[in-house]
């Protein structure tokens, strides 16, 4: 009978002949298990907002670049206006609700990236604060303005300026800011953006971006980047948006690798770079990335702003303006994600390091936080992306689940096939440890070493060692073959460098070969039973109690110390001592011993002696105090049980080592109220520990137990510390207890030094009290500080038997009246006498006047006044008195002053008034009396009698007052006698100011009285001064008329002569005549200037002519007079030359030229010959100029003047006498000449002129002018310059010489600048074919330059179209471009222009040319060509759409070059719209390959189409990336069989087994049923398609599916359904094959057990008989010491085994 064999169904059965791979390596729980969740692998990210600025207060204006900034992940600063204040507002993403503002105007603020530090710039000055501290942490002010700044490190803000770049740290307090490099002019104008540094500061890079408006086919958006190296001072500039710099650690490198990361986006696209920098030798290179950026096209404008890179994963973080974020692999470029996080700008971003990821803020102000989710990553990168290499490495570098299959299958293939080094690099790497297990340690053990090589444990561990810390197991394994080789070195190396994971069981091993490396093992492992164990066994005992106490563990010490004495005798001895010694002196009470003991024991005062001390003190405090006294007093402990020690001292009335120890405020109350017991100086400085509030509290306690016994040391303690405890809560406290004795010793000692007014009150207060009144007068008398009225009222209450102390405070704070009125009403009046005789006799005029007030009798006030023996003010005493009407009263006083031979002028003040008030002859005593004040006697006297109080104010010079009472009176007479007397100019301008109603009453005074009587001349200066400075020249005439007219002694005086004639020029000019005449001692030609200046001209005249002046005479006469004819008369008169020279001017300046050049002949003054030759020229009057300037060269050598001659002689048309005058020696200017006669058209003279000093340029010029054509241009070429080569150039095409224009325009068009102006000459007067002629001459030319070519390319594009080809073919390289390419567009020559595009790599616009202009310009192979080089995608779809519409037939050509270029999706698109898919099938089934979606449906639509099931079962299988289900429902109505059976295979490789069994079923395709059953790999399909075909009766397919799902079906079903319907033939079979099955199962099964056992026993036999480091193990030599021996270790892949640490 055939045998049936279990069908494979296509699935792979995967199997080890390893046990131990099996038992390790088992399958993952599959994806639908109950008890695993299932991860969205779709997203690798996780997204996360943190907060929203606006939920927080923060105005949405204010967020924007210019006023948010992030330098981090742990604060966003940011500026806003709230009202009219500006604030800066500080977020704290830790803790978002508490929102710190600050009152803040600045331009620009930013935070710390870690600190609460702000850093503030205002202009040009630069602040930074810390905010906590509340400190200013540095300022300055800059030079330059700072443009952008941002903290670049914990220590250091980088600055950007217009022209560099600084640095300013803030690690000191004095250094400024740091200039670091100069910005690269690349970054000029632009909008600087970011500034990044490396972590050790060697590379910078500044990004700036730009409007880019010079080139219109550029990306709108320029960034601009300048990278620069510290350590080589050099920069680069590069064109970028976005940098970031990186380290990543690359398997086989030493060192970890600096990579810079920029982005880019351009016309052309976008690219991700990434290089290296600072390549570390002997590690390989990175090789430099570069990959395209994708850019959606509805973010075309889109391009990137910021940048971070995750060091962890090594993942490049993108984000660009529009919010996408794209995540780049830093190691290979790889693109990972790409998807839009924001509809807003984010503008700002900074590293989010809690998550690893990127976090920013958008416009709307949502903080965004983006990073990669680890437990998606890998299975994203797996299933999506489909890149096994980049999951296994991202695994590897993140430690990220996901690829665990992954490592362990690679593992198990490099382990297999031998190749043991690269498993153990995988085993190393993987992910999270997976495989860093025992078990695998156990497979490199057992594993083979090849031939002289290095053995696969070895190199196993050395690669671990390489790559970082062992775990546990890995130690352990380590550990033992290390230890046995005794190389314990080695260990002690790698537990330096934390190598290894240390634990219980490794100290356990290393504790065998070396107990103090075990200790260190120990320690690290945190073992603290097994460290107190190597304290023990090694002798360090004394550490013991020290470590227990550290970590908190209690050992047994008694077992620990029976220990230590078997191992140590010493040792433990020493031991014994610390711990139980105390206990065996105690239970024989003997207490000195003990003590002594402990005394030498514990001498070093360690901290873990503590509880020994504590038992040495308690025993003697109980036993024996005062040695217990003697050992505190000599503070030989300070570890012991302080709060237990105290409470013994107070126990055994040691109060005051029980004060010393006492830290509780109610033990310290209870022990010091017995004073009695302590020593006051020690109690008092006990109070400086205490704190204020415990020391008022014991203060208190004291007074409240015992106050008579405890004040005195109260009072001393206050005092001490009175300025701690403060006197007021001091004062409260004696008040609370009524002691004011107590409170009176205790202000005694500090009322000296208080300024408290309120201590100074209670102090007089408590002396007050006391009865201590002399105290009280001290210190009303000397005392500052209290407050008078307060005490005043005290005194007065207190009533006290002796005044004398309210006596001192009244006068000291003047409440003189206050007292007299108490004193008074009291009948204390003598205390009044007492006060005025012994205390202040300066007061005794306030007494007197309060007397006066209270009415007393004038005896009781004189007999007062008469007992006053010091002195006090006079004159208040006569105020005082004078106040109250009463000075008569005082009289006999003050003449008993006098008859003393008193001289104070208040006596005899007070005596006028008196004599004044009694009309007692007041005139004789203020003329003769000297010693009163004339002032106060004036005043006093100027209502009584106005001529005593001028008297008075007369002897005492009192101007002012005097002036008043005399005006006040009409006392003119004698004001104007004291006003001449008084010779003071500014009395006088008081006096005569015009407002002074009697000014007039008093000049009249001073003409007719004061000055006639006057003898001296300094009083008459005086007043004619004052006179003067008022401005009265009418009165100063009559007053001069009065003194020098009428005869006096100053009638002949010259200054008042020259005073009388300037005032009456001034003020009464009708008099000037009469004075000059009259008066002959004054000055002549002083006076003349000033009446001409006063226009008295005639009256100037006749004084010059008076005093022989002729030339100032002749002056006036023209100048102001304005007669020339009476100046001519005047000339010839005189007839003198200066005469005739200010005539001859005269004339000049009246135009009259000709009588002028005859006056300055006569006077022989060439002086004036430029206002002469200026004037001449004007008026025409050449020929009287050449008299003049003949003239004029026989005494000056003027150039000017022989210029002049020589341009007369042309105007005069004398050009023989000019042809003489330049052969002659003159310093004429000749080339001025020549172009003076030149611009007058004067050419014969010009030629004359310009032949005469060889200037062939002028010459041409006039040449031209004269019709000489020929010879023009031989002076040109003599000349040899532009200008000349254009004028006569211009001249030649005015006269249509075009053969000679030819000649000097091949001399212009050399020069570039004049080339544009000269073509616009000829097209302007239509001359085209002569300037084309030109240009082509040109050509040749050695000079011609790239404007002539591009000028004739224009120029033919306009007028000769048909040679322009040809033309642009020979010169293509040598024309602009750019200007052409507008002419030909401009003129509508489509050839040409798609030519120069093409030449000028414009690509894009030939395309476009050649589609708009296709009937001109398109040709099909050109259009390929171009098409393809196209930048802009847009073109390549409008291409399309143009063979579509004009070229159908070639579109699948154009197709086939574009298919590397276009959206093959777009493209379907576009076609399917139009219903032309079948137009381009070649194109789909070229592109097909690539698997993509649209176009799989396309093509399979057009299979269905024309009902090609073969190709379209083709398709199904080879390319799976279309809608299988969709396809399927349209397929399973299809009308032919073949497209339903698709249908139902479709459902089949989705899974749907149902859908495709039943749609088998329809069109009885049994076998596809089956096979669909057997794939399925379900029973329960399985036996429902079995039910279905024995209930159809179909015996065939029952047994046909007994075969084919023999491994799905269950026997007891068969069986069953086989007894039920009658089917046991066709069952046999399936039963058979079942039994069979289940024998060969038995039997491997057996021999498997069997085979296990047998290794098993062979392995424990090995194990037991071998030793752990042999040949199974590590070889028969050890490689830790000998190595590779004699041979270099062999290589694996062509590389040398990496180093492992071994030796």
């Amino acid at each position: 009978m055939r045998r049936w064999r279990k069908p494979n169904n296509g699935q792979q059965t995967v199997s080890s002949s390893n046990p131990f791979v099996n038992h390790l390596y088992r399958r993952p729980t599959p994806p639908d298990s109950p008890t695993v969740a299932v991860m969205d692998i779709s997203k690798p990210i996780a997204f996360c907002e943190h907060l929203q600025l606006s939920s927080v207060g923060v105005q949405p204006a204010s967020i924007s670049f210019q006023t948010l900034t992030l330098e981090s992940d742990h604060f966003i600063c940011v500026r806003e206006k709230v009202g009219e204040q500006n604030q800066v507002v500080i977020v704290d993403l830790a803790d978002a609700n508490n929102v710190l503002r600050r009152p803040i105007s600045a331009d620009s603020a930013i935070m710390h990236p870690k600190l609460k530090i702000l850093a503030l710039k205002a202009g040009r000055t630069l602040q930074i604060f810390n905010i906590e501290a509340k400190q200013k942490v540095k300022s300055h002010v800059s030079n330059e303005d700072i443009v952008y700044w941002t903290w670049i490190n914990d220590t250091t803000i980088g600055m950007v300026t217009e022209s560099s770049v600084l640095h300013w740290s803030i690690a000191d307090q004095t250094s400024g800011p740091q200039k670091i490099f100069d910005r690269n002019p690349t970054l000029a104008g632009t909008q600087i953006i970011n500034y990044r540094a490396t972590s050790d500061n060697k590379w910078l890079v500044l990004v700036g971006i730009s409007g880019n408006t010079t080139n219109p086919s550029a990306f709108r958006v320029k960034g601009s980047m300048q990278l620069y190296s510290c350590e080589r001072g050099v920069s680069q500039a590069i064109e970028g948006h976005a940098a970031a710099f990186a380290e990543l650690k690359l398997d086989g490198h030493q060192k970890p690798t600096k990579l810079f990361a920029f982005s880019v986006r351009t016309a052309a696209g976008a690219k991700l770079h990434i290089v290296e920098i600072d390549h570390a030798a002997p590690d390989p290179p990175f090789v430099k990335k570069a990959v395209d950026v994708y850019f959606p096209p509805e973010a075309t404008n889109d391009f990137p702003v910021a940048m971070q890179v995750s060091q962890k994963h090594g993942i490049v973080y993108l984000v660009t303006k529009y919010g996408f974020i794209h995540l780049y692999d830093l190691e290979s470029g790889a693109c990972i994600y790409m998807n839009r996080i924001s509809g807003e700008t984010i503008f700002v971003t900074a590293e989010h390091e809690a998550t690893n990821g990127i976090i920013g803020i958008n416009k709307k102000g949502q903080v965004l936080s983006v990073n990669v989710d680890d437990q998606t990553i890998v299975p994203y990168i797996l299933t999506t992306l489909n890149n096994t290499e980049l999951a296994f490495k991202l695994a590897s570098r993140g430690n990220l689940p996901g690829a665990d299959d992954l490592y362990v299958k690679q593992y198990q293939q490099l382990f297999q096939s031998g190749q043991y080094g690269e498993a153990a690099k995988i085993a190393a790497n993987s992910p999270r440890g997976i495989l860093r297990t025992t078990q695998v340690i156990e497979s490199f053990k057992a594993a083979p070493a090849p031939p002289g090589g290095l053995s696969p444990i070895l190199q196993y561990f050395g690669i671990l060692l390489e790559k970082g810390e062992l775990n546990h197991s890995e130690s352990l394994e380590l550990a033992r073959p290390v230890l046995q080789q005794g190389r314990k070195q080695l260990l002690e190396k790698w537990l330096k460098e934390n190598k290894l994971t240390c634990s219980e069981e490794l100290g356990d091993i290393v504790r065998l070969h070396d107990m103090t490396l075990a200790l260190s093992v120990y320690l690290r492992a945190n073992v603290p039973n097994k460290v107190i164990a190597c304290f023990a066994e090694t002798g360090q005992t004394e550490k013991i109690i020290l470590y227990a106490k550290k970590v908190g563990y209690s050992p047994d010490y008694v077992a620990l110390l029976q220990h230590v004495m078997r191992t140590n005798p010493d040792k433990g001895a020493e031991f014994a001592a610390l711990l139980r010694v105390v206990d065996i002196f105690m239970s024989q009470n003997m207490i000195q011993p003990a003590t002594s003991f402990l005394l030498d024991a514990l001498k070093d005062n360690k901290p873990e002696q503590g509880p020994l001390q504590t038992r040495l003190l308690e025993m003697n405090l109980v036993h024996a105090p005062q040695v217990a006294d003697a050992i505190l007093g000599n503070e030989m402990f300070t570890h012991y049980d302080r709060p237990r020690i105290a409470n013994l001292c107070e126990k055994a009335g040691l109060l005051q080592r029980a004060l010393e120890h006492y830290e509780d405020l109610a033990d310290i109350k209870r022990a010091i109220v017995h004073t009695t017991a302590v020593q006051p100086d020690w109690l008092i400085n006990y109070f400086s520990r205490l704190t204020t509030e415990q020391s008022m509290a014991c203060l208190q306690e004291m007074l409240r137990v015992n106050i008579r016994q405890n004040l005195q040391v109260v009072i001393q303690i206050a005092t001490k510390y009175s300025d701690i405890l403060g006197p007021v809560k001091l004062i409260e406290m004696f008040e609370g207890f009524k002691t004011f004795e107590g409170l009176y010793y205790y202000l005694g000692s500090i009322v000296n030094l208080s300024t408290d007014p309120e201590v100074h009150f209670k102090y007089i207060q408590a002396a007050t009290r006391t009865g201590q009144i002399r105290e009280v007068e001290r210190i009303c008398r000397e005392s500052n500080y209290y407050n008078p009225e307060k005490v005043k009222n005290f005194l007065k209450e207190a009533k006290l038997g002796d005044q004398l102390p309210l006596i001192i405070v009244c006068d000291r704070f003047d409440f003189v009246h206050d007292l007299v009125l108490y004193l008074y009403q009291n009948g204390l009046t003598k205390f009044i006498e007492v006060y005025v005789q012994r205390v202040n006799s300066v007061r005794t005029p306030q007494v007197v006047g309060g007397l006066l007030d209270v009415d007393c009798d004038e005896a009781t006030i004189k007999s007062l006044l008469a007992s006053v023996t010091g002195n006090f003010p006079i004159d208040e005493l006569v105020h005082e008195v004078e106040e109250r009407n009463r000075l008569k009263l005082i009289l006999p006083w003050l003449e008993a002053r006098v008859q003393a031979g008193s001289q104070d002028p208040a006596v005899f003040n007070a005596i006028a008034k008196i004599y004044i008030d009694s009309n007692n002859n007041p005139e004789t005593f203020l003329k003769e009396n000297n010693l009163y004040e004339p002032l106060v006697v004036g005043k006093f006297c100027e209502k009584r009698d106005p001529y005593l109080a001028y008297i008075a104010y007369a002897k005492g010079f009192c101007d002012e007052e005097l002036v008043a009472i005399t005006n006040e009176n009409s006392m003119f007479k004698q004001q104007a006698r004291y006003l001449v007397k008084r010779r003071e100019l500014d009395l006088w301008a008081q006096v005569l100011v015009p407002d002074n109603i009697h000014r007039r009453q008093l000049i009249d005074q001073i003409v007719a009285t004061a000055l006639p009587e006057c003898t001296d001349p300094d009083d008459v200066s005086i007043t004619v001064k004052a006179f003067l400075q008022a401005d009265l020249p009418i009165e100063l005439i009559e007053l001069l008329e009065k003194i020098i007219i009428d005869p006096s002694p100053f009638s002949d005086n010259r200054n008042l002569q020259n005073l009388l004639l300037l005032t009456a020029i001034r003020a009464d000019k009708g008099k000037v005549v009469g004075y000059i005449n009259k008066l002959q001692n004054y000055d002549a030609g002083e006076i003349a200037r000033i009446a001409t200046e006063h226009g008295l001209y005639e009256e100037a005249f006749s004084i010059y002519k008076k005093y022989e002046q002729h030339a100032m005479a002749m002056n006036v006469l023209v100048e102001h007079i304005v007669s020339i004819d009476r100046g001519l008369d005047y000339a010839n008169k005189v007839n003198k030359p200066e005469v005739w020279s200010r005539l001859a001017k005269a004339q000049l300046d009246g135009l009259r030229i000709k009588d002028s050049i005859d006056s300055y002949i006569k006077a022989e003054d060439p002086s004036n010959f430029v206002e002469v030759i200026e004037i001449s020229n004007h008026a025409g009057k050449h020929d009287d100029l050449v008299r003049f300037l003949q003239m004029a060269r026989k005494t000056l050598r003027e150039p000017k003047i022989d210029t002049e001659l020589a341009y007369a002689y042309a105007k005069t048309d004398r050009l023989h006498d000019m042809e003489d005058f330049l052969g002659m020696t003159n310093v004429a200017d000749v080339l001025e000449v020549g172009e003076k006669c030149f611009e007058d058209e004067l050419y014969q003279a010009a030629k004359l002129l310009f032949t005469s000093i060889s200037n062939w340029a002028r010459l041409a010029t006039t040449l031209i002018y004269l019709g000489e054509n020929q010879a023009a241009v031989e002076s040109a070429r003599k000349a040899g310059n532009t200008q000349v080569w254009k004028q006569v150039h211009a001249a030649c095409i005015e006269k249509s010489e075009f053969r000679l224009a030819q000649i000097c325009g091949l001399n212009i068009i050399v020069h570039a600048e004049e080339l544009s102006n000269l073509v616009q000459i000829y097209e302007r007067r239509g001359h085209f074919e002569e300037i084309i002629n030109l240009l082509e001459a040109g050509l040749s030319l050695e000079r011609a330059h790239m404007g002539i070519f591009t000028e004739l390319s224009i120029l033919l594009s306009k007028y000769k179209p048909s040679r322009l080809m040809e033309h642009l073919k020979l010169f293509v390289s040598r024309i602009n471009i750019p200007k052409v390419l507008k002419a030909t567009e401009k003129a509508h020559l489509w050839p040409e222009l798609v030519f120069l595009y093409i030449k000028y790599d414009e690509f894009d616009n030939a395309a476009l040319a050649m589609i708009e202009r296709s009937a001109d310009a398109w040709e099909h192979n050109q259009f390929k060509d171009v098409i393809v080089r196209a930048a802009n995608v847009e073109i390549y779809y409008k291409a399309l759409d143009f063979y579509l519409t004009e070229q159908p037939t070639l579109l699948t050509d154009l197709l086939s070059v574009l298919i590397p270029r276009i959206d093959h999706s777009r493209v379907v698109r576009k076609f399917r719209g139009i219903d032309h898919i079948p137009l381009i099938r070649q194109y789909l089934i070229a592109v097909q390959n690539l698997n993509i979606d649209s176009v799989n449906d396309a093509y399979n639509d057009l299979l269905i189409e024309e009902e090609d099931y073969k190709t379209l079962r083709d398709s199904i299988d080879s390319f799976d990336n279309f809608d299988n289900i969709a396809l399927a429902r349209r397929l399973e109505k299809h009308e032919l069989l073949e497209f339903r059976r698709l249908a139902a295979h479709l459902y089949k490789k989705n899974a749907r087994w149902e859908e495709s069994i039943s749609l088998s079923k329809q069109d009885k395709l049994y076998k596809d049923a089956m096979i669909t059953a057997a794939t399925s790999g379900s029973v329960e399909v399985a036996e429902d398609l079995l039910s279905y075909f024995v209930d159809i009766g179909n015996k065939e397919c029952f047994a046909s599916i007994l075969y084919i799902c023999f491994d799905l079906l269950r026997s007891d079903v068969v069986e069953e359904l086989s007894w039920q319907h009658g089917l046991n033939d066709f069952f046999m079979p399936y039963k058979i094959q079942i039994q069979r099955s289940l024998v060969d199962k038995l039997i491997q099964l057996e021999k498997e057990v069997k085979e296990r056992s047998k290794k098993e026993s062979q392995k424990e036999q090995a194990e037991a008989e071998a030793p752990m480091i042999n040949p199974g193990g590590f070889g028969s030599t050890l490689l830790l010491t000998n190595g590779f021996a004699g041979q270099a270790p062999p290589t694996m892949n062509g590389m040398a085994p990496a180093m492992t640490g071994f030796y």
